[in-house]
């Protein structure tokens, strides 16, 4: 690495390190591992997925999570829907074309509007009423259970240097939405604290009347 780092940055070189590791991380999920202290040799290994159950699939792994988070990133910035277009012109700005196969991605197409929409990651489908047919992308059940718009804003502001509340309407959105799914969890757990509980108090009983 050091042999393609121009002269003037070699005394940067560990801050540029620092920065180029962090961004594979946060974009595909991969970790820089020094091989032996002292080394300067490094291996790129995925890491494990960050749920408290690592219950996540592989699209949130090396190298599809580098195209889905921002993809739902995109539609999330443009009102939850992102038209083709929109969605196109954002994956041009990273070298990502329509009909060119990608070295990484394979062919785009097939893997946006194919794969992730059969793993229900994303949903793809005809703009109502649109003559001739336009298309728009949204958030499929899978991602919609899997992550949250506050996660996905966590990935903008870390991609560019900054924070979620620098964005204060989507960041206003996102905690509307953690505080929606926190209620729709809470009646589940207590319903079944109270099932819970039921159970108990009816085992408590026969074990206090034996035959």
């Amino acid at each position: 690495m050091l042999k393609i780092v121009h002269k003037r940055y070699k005394e940067h070189f560990p801050e540029i390190l620092r920065k180029a590791s962090e961004h594979m991380d946060l974009v595909f999920g991969l970790e820089l591992k020094e091989v032996q202290p002292n080394s300067h040799s490094y291996n790129l290994v995925c890491k494990s997925d960050d749920t408290d159950d690592g219950s996540l699939s592989s699209a949130w792994r090396f190298p599809i999570k580098g195209i889905l988070m921002p993809l739902l990133g995109v539609i999330f910035l443009h009102g939850n829907r992102a038209s083709e277009e929109e969605v196109w012109q954002f994956l041009n700005i990273l070298s990502i074309y329509d009909g060119k196969r990608h070295f990484m991605f394979g062919e785009p197409r097939k893997l946006i509007t194919q794969y992730l929409v059969k793993e229900k990651y994303l949903e793809y489908r005809q703009v109502p009423n649109s003559d001739p047919p336009r298309f728009e992308f949204l958030w499929g059940p899978r991602a919609q259970a899997e992550t949250t718009k506050m996660r996905v804003l966590e990935f903008l502001s870390k991609a560019n240097d900054t924070v979620p509340s620098a964005f204060p309407s989507y960041y206003e959105e996102a905690l509307r939405d953690e505080e929606e799914r926190a209620r729709a969890i809470s009646p589940t757990k207590a319903g079944t604290t109270s099932k819970a509980s039921t159970c108990s108090k009816a085992t408590s009983r026969l074990n206090s009347h034996p035959e």
